[in-house]
């Protein structure tokens, strides 16, 4: 009988009515709660969340069962305001043009003026713009839209609406231009335009604090709020009295030299720099206050801020374009702060912040407490077999010794080429197909160490469950004879690269492998007996969420360059063709999430850099809880193994085998120039299952370049050596530069 009642319960539920857009986001907002964190409990995207508070679309069963009863709950611990009472403005900040005219000012125009420029999402009435006041002793100039009643700047279709947050109503960022007049203006997000006042870069950096409300809010409920980005074009420079450009000796050591007037400016000001000094990212700050935080981090491209491997030509765009670009990318991903790498670094902490508040004591405080799930805020020792050379563990090593494989973990991308066979020639093309967001796919669902050490152990038996570092022979494993699912399949092994050695070669004798790679030779049917390792019982998803969110950065800007997810495979790959061309300021937003992921893992573990440092001292990345080799380690070899597993199942369903592989990138042999003369699709639009398959998504592969078989040929005869064909199958172009890379 309880079955049935449960059933009816959920009968009903299944059809009671939801709330309002409006008061979705506020019960939401009442409880403290991001979109990001009602996503994961309801297990699903950011963006659909949004969707549903914005009125866009409405939740389906199973996830409006859940959605309902969380708005039920809430709306019991946060009621409605009384309805005799006036109601409130719930219109989010970001869709609203000029905000309403009050009976008498309640803040300074100064204040108020900041927010006159936002555009509608939907037309208003001229009249609106026309009918907000503006008292004639207005230190700031008005902004377009309020210059012109009648007009209004519309915002991109594709630009990202923020989380309404009265705090950051215009959003997280503005590119300041000044013009010949000295007139300062913002551009935000949406078209946002403001008069800027500021007539010095401390007043600037004030009024981007008390008056602009710029920001985002925090990622996680025990993280921090975004600080605001100031991009400053090169007019704005001048402007606040700084360099256009970097002279030599300031580039080489990357800030303005010590007595600098605008640092001294700074300094009176009681304004501070970090350890960095001030840069093409400098970071501007008092001492907190209690909770409130004081920080601005400024952004100059003009002195490389925006890196051309990076960001592309986002430092030539102008102010209205490069503020839709990284309102974009801040909206999808988090305000910059440095490069895509750190910034990729900084969004892990972001999401899954190592501390949170505990609960209240007899005396009703809250203290700060170990996050579970997190890294922790303190450093932490690798492994010596995961120390990179010169990192202070190797101190005692003699000086000019190399590592072997059996004294370091050495777990890195592919990079393995091989002769292309007598019936591989009789072919005409070369197709290479590279995987989509190879390295942030293999961080998803990667379970990797938390805030513990690892514990060294001798004779272990492997735990494919367990992360660590782990010495073991693997030279045994055969390729010529594996485990296929779960029949032995015969393949020829010399036309496969070994899956435990970027180089592709088979390992001579005992070797350190990170828990994944280990666990593929258990699954290609193998045993393995380790010697020893080092492992950490202390583990967890950590990257999940950090994949999920540039995952959807990911996706949603392909959407934007017109390639959805569910396209058929044919569909695809013309939606792929100039997919670039249709929007090129999405397109450098795509490039920097996909630099987001690289850069990110490779922070892991970042090595030394800059002058004065000696082999066996510490380096400024050893202090960060961040600095994890073991958890890089861990991502590269799963993004290898995928590879592998993938290239494996096609060549023992179709006989096709790679002539070449670097990191995500393989090529292989083909009569026609299309990746569809590589990967069999029947008619139901279905491949080899665990192969390769084309399409958006990460870990999906989309085409990536096709040269011919004469070309190769050529670049051999030229070279006299094998180079690796995948490095350069997107343009057909190989110099002398990159020969022996």
């Amino acid at each position: 009988m309880s079955e049935l009642f449960d059933a009816v319960d959920a009968l009903v539920a299944s059809r009671s009515p939801l709330p309002p857009p409006a008061e979705r986001k506020r019960l939401r907002q009442a409880h403290g709660l991001t979109l990001d964190e009602v996503a994961t409990a309801l297990q699903v995207r950011r963006a659909t969340v949004s969707g549903w508070e914005a009125g866009k679309t409405e939740p389906r069963p199973p996830e409006r069962d859940a959605y309902a009863r969380l708005l039920k709950q809430l709306a019991q611990l946060y009621p409605a305001p009384d309805a005799a009472a006036p109601p409130k403005d719930t219109t989010d900040t970001t869709d609203t043009s000029v905000p309403k005219t009050p009976a008498a000012p309640a803040a300074p125009p100064r204040a108020r003026a900041g927010s006159a420029g936002r555009a509608p999402a939907d037309p208003e009435p001229a009249g609106n713009a026309a009918a907000v006041p503006r008292p004639a002793d207005a230190t700031t100039r008005p902004t377009p839209a309020s210059r012109r009643p009648g007009t209004k700047k519309a915002a991109p279709a594709n630009t990202p609406a923020t989380d309404a947050d009265p705090r950051f109503a215009n959003g997280p960022l503005l590119v300041v231009d000044a013009d010949d007049s000295s007139r300062v203006t913002g551009y935000g997000i949406g078209g946002l335009v403001l008069d800027v006042p500021a007539k010095s870069l401390p007043a600037l950096v004030e009024w981007s604090l008390k008056e602009a409300q710029l920001g985002a809010g925090r990622l996680h409920g025990s993280g921090r709020d975004a600080d605001p980005l100031l991009v400053l074009t090169e007019r704005a420079c001048e402007r606040y009295g700084l360099p256009v450009a970097l002279s030599d000796a300031e580039r080489l050591t990357g800030r303005l030299p010590d007595g600098h007037k605008i640092l001294k400016q700074l300094d009176r000001a009681d304004w501070q720099l970090t350890k960095r000094g001030f840069g093409p990212w400098a970071r501007v700050y008092r001492p907190a206050q209690g909770r409130r935080r004081q920080c601005v981090q400024l952004c100059i491209p003009s002195w490389g801020a925006l890196d051309a491997r990076t960001w592309g030509h986002a430092a030539q765009l102008e102010p209205a374009e490069l503020a839709r670009v990284l309102g974009t990318y801040a909206a999808r991903v988090m305000t910059p702060c440095g490069s895509t790498a750190v910034t990729g670094l900084e969004l892990m902490t972001a999401l899954n912040p190592p501390t949170r508040a505990s609960e209240a004591d007899e005396t009703g405080k809250r203290h700060k407490e170990h996050r579970p799930g997190s890294l922790g805020e303190h450093p932490m020792d690798c492994a010596p077999c995961e120390a990179p050379d010169g990192h202070p563990l190797l101190a005692g090593l003699p000086r000019f010794h190399q590592r072997g494989p059996d004294e370091m973990l050495f777990e890195e991308a592919y990079d393995w080429a091989r002769e292309l066979t007598d019936a591989e020639c009789m072919g005409r093309y070369l197709v290479g197909i590279d995987v989509n967001l190879a390295f942030g796919a293999a961080a998803n669902g990667a379970v990797v160490g938390l805030a513990t050490p690892p514990v060294h152990v001798t004779d272990p038996v492997f735990d494919p469950t367990l992360p660590g570092s782990w010495l073991v022979d693997l030279s045994h494993v055969d390729l010529s004879r594996v485990l296929v699912g779960k029949q032995w399949r015969r393949l020829e092994s010399a036309l496969l690269p070994s899956p435990f050695t970027p180089t592709g070669e088979r390992p001579q004798g005992p070797a350190w492998y990170a828990t994944p790679t280990v666990a593929y030779a258990v699954e290609l049917g193998y045993d393995v007996a380790p010697v020893e390792a080092w492992v950490r019982e202390d583990k967890g998803r950590f990257l999940d969420g950090w994949y999920k969110r540039l995952r959807d950065a990911y996706v949603d800007t392909m959407a934007d360059l017109g390639v959805g997810e569910k396209l058929r495979t044919r569909d695809f790959l013309e939606a792929m063709d100039g997919c670039k061309q249709r929007d090129p300021e999405m397109a450098i937003v795509l490039d920097a999430v996909k630099s987001t992921v690289k850069g990110g893992i490779g922070k892991l573990r970042e090595r030394a850099r800059g002058g004065g440092w000696k082999p066996g001292q510490p380096w400024p990345a050893l202090s960060r809880p961040t600095w994890r080799p073991d958890i890089r380690a861990t991502v590269i070899s799963r993004a290898r193994i995928n590879m592998h597993r993938k290239m494996l199942n096609l060549a023992a369903a179709t006989g096709r085998y790679p002539v070449a592989v670097l990191s995500d990138c393989a090529v292989y042999a083909a009569d026609g120039p299309g990746p569809l003369h590589v990967l069999p699709y029947d008619a139901d639009d279905k491949t080899v299952p665990g192969s390769f398959r084309l399409g958006v998504s990460p870990g999906m592969v989309k085409h990536e370049g096709t040269q011919t078989t004469l070309w190769a040929e050529a670049v051999r005869e030229k070279y006299g050596q094998i180079l690796n064909l995948a490095r350069y199958i997107k343009t057909g172009e190989v110099t002398a530069k990159d020969d022996g890379e």
